[in-house]
């Protein structure tokens, strides 16, 4: 009996095509929900619902450590405040400075981060 090996192969090559088809228009419906939502969201934050330090868990730690002891990317956060000012670090969030990238805290909240960061021991 003999039969082509490259059947199976083809199947699941079509297979594959099929399935990545059909999640991708589900991906593009998907897509737009997750626009709208974001959407909202950015229109009712205020910076009274701003939490530096669960932004800082989210945003900062990879590079800074879970401590904010300073790791491969990112120098120490403790004693900051004895070193800059309030003014300085709100610059450094603004405007980055080595490693350190622009813009990654919104600029409605720069005040209240940097005023945080300040105190971090």
């Amino acid at each position: 009996m003999n039969k082509n090996p490259i059947i199976p192969f083809v199947l699941i090559m079509i297979l594959g095509f099929g399935v990545v088809f059909f999640m991708s228009i589900q991906g593009l419906n998907d897509s737009e929900e997750v626009a709208h939502e974001e959407e909202g969201t950015e229109e009712g934050a205020t910076s009274e619902e701003f939490d530096p330090e669960a932004f800082a868990q989210q945003t900062c730690i990879g590079c800074h450590g879970n401590a904010f002891e300073g790791g491969g990317a990112g120098p120490a956060l403790t004693g900051v405040g004895e070193r800059l000012s309030v003014e300085e670090i709100k610059d450094i969030l603004q405007n980055g400075k080595g490693n350190m990238p622009p813009g990654l805290v919104p600029a409605d909240n720069l005040d209240a981060m940097a005023e945080w960061v300040s105190t971090i021991e």
